[in-house]
């Protein structure tokens, strides 16, 4: 039954993705051209743009070495496979969803961009103006390709590929785009409201977390969790090398965020590194200072829950308090995974304890040492705007992730069967299986 079922969603993909292109070849459309533009701009966004696009396959690896070996060729492809998926997908409607014209403050209209309409090498009058529009839609896609990849590190050993598949879709039509176009759209009601989010804390970081912690809630404790089986990490290499892609990327990330070869963009990238790096100490000194020895896995995950916490941040603070916001945010998520592992919540791979709340604090800590508005300039505008956009973004993401994996597993089971489970997703979902070479 379940071949046959996978068949048929298989069939209906398959036919899906050949309209798409069929109608992506014949649909009339406008590619404006022309403008003079900052040849460094230009040549700095298409490196960025690379930057971003190799976090994923970077996240692929640092979630993969964390699972157990019979699961790491499925973990690393639900990271992997949003690449395609996302890219589609953001080119037939997302990215006018997030950047189309406001509807009300709340998602872009569908039409503005539809299939790329009116997107070319040109520049666009209000977004983006320094660079050609196409450019910069290609930037933001590796934003929204990184978000459900993220998300996947909760359910990961339980989860059937093509449940997930949907999921991913329906995650980015109605959690991924509004909160692009509420946050970076020049009539995004959280932009208007001045909420800083330099490169993602909120849209991605925060987003992906609250949307881990309902999947870690829906799908439910794994056999091995509630048999209290010690998980121990198919492959610490890979965690490491996951760790520094994701590191290398994130200067992409949070410094090609400014749009521009220029002071912002250095301010951003210096700020990026020193967040990351003062975390990772802040995670190795803190486990030594509660008895543990320092790991590589600890470092490791440090090191990315400082770049997670500089993300809303990284254009709008001093070196400082780069510093102060990677050491404050790996210090919780470190606690938060500690009372985590002793609680019945099976988040396989602790994506809200570091994503979610890494995000958190990266927002809350970016009201706090903003320069231009920030507590530290003894203004509060910025702050209580900052924290009354993170209950709705919460509550929003939280509720709205909760009820689409109730959608999508009315339409596609999500969960694998116990016995499916036991013998591990790679054999029964790829059929395919992850050696590990011995060393003799």
């Amino acid at each position: 039954m379940g071949k046959k079922m996978s068949k048929t969603y298989a069939q209906v993909a398959l036919f899906l993705l050949l309209i798409v292109g069929l109608f992506a070849a014949f649909y009339p459309t406008v590619h404006p051209s022309g403008g003079e533009f900052d040849s460094g701009d230009i040549a700095w966004l298409i490196s960025a743009s690379g930057l971003v696009l190799i976090m994923t396959p970077g996240l692929s690896y640092f979630y993969g070495g964390m699972v157990s070996a019979k699961n790491i060729i499925s973990t690393m492809l639900q990271s992997f496979v949003a690449l395609g998926v996302i890219t589609v997908l953001w080119f037939v409607v997302g990215f006018s969803l997030s950047f189309g014209d406001s509807i009300g403050g709340f998602i872009g209209d569908p039409r503005t961009f539809f299939m790329f309409d009116n997107v070319g090498t040109a520049a666009h009058s209000t977004i983006a103006t320094g660079i050609p529009f196409v450019l910069f839609a290609a930037f933001q896609l590796k934003f929204a390709i990184i978000t459900p990849a993220l998300i996947t590190g909760a359910f990961a050993e339980r989860i059937k590929f093509w449940g997930y598949m949907l999921f991913m879709v329906l995650f980015c039509l109605f959690i991924y785009t509004p909160l692009a176009h509420w946050t970076w759209h020049p009539e995004g009601f959280l932009f208007k409201w001045g909420v800083l989010d330099f490169a993602g804390g909120t849209v991605v970081h925060i987003s992906a977390g609250m949307a881990a912690l309902a999947g870690a809630m829906f799908f439910g404790r794994r056999k091995v969790h509630m048999d209290k089986v010690e998980n121990t990490p198919v492959n610490i290499p890979y965690v490491l090398l996951g760790t520094g892609l994701l590191w290398f990327g994130w200067f992409g990330f949070n410094a090609g965020s400014a749009l521009a070869a220029d002071e912002l963009a250095v301010s951003a990238f210096v700020n990026t590194n020193l967040a990351s790096a003062a975390a990772m100490l802040a995670w190795l000194v803190y486990d030594s200072a509660r008895g543990r020895k320092p790991s590589a896995l600890g470092g490791s995950i440090g090191a990315v829950v400082g770049l997670v916490a500089i993300t809303p941040a990284a254009g709008f603070v001093s070196f400082g308090a780069s510093i102060a916001i990677g050491i404050t945010a790996s210090i919780v998520s470190n606690i938060a995974v500690h009372l985590k592992s002793k609680s019945t919540l099976d988040d396989t791979l602790d994506v809200f304890p570091c994503h979610g709340l890494g995000g958190i604090v990266g927002m809350i800590l970016t009201g706090v040492f903003a320069l231009d508005g920030g507590l530290i300039t003894g203004e509060t505008t910025l702050f209580l705007n900052h924290m009354l956009a993170l209950v709705i973004v919460c509550v929003f993401t939280f509720g709205g992730s909760y009820l689409l994996y109730f959608i999508t597993n009315t339409i596609i089971p999500l969960r694998v069967s116990e016995e499916a489970e036991e013998i591990g997703l790679d054999l029964t979902q790829h059929d395919e299986k992850y050696i590990l070479a011995r060393v003799d």
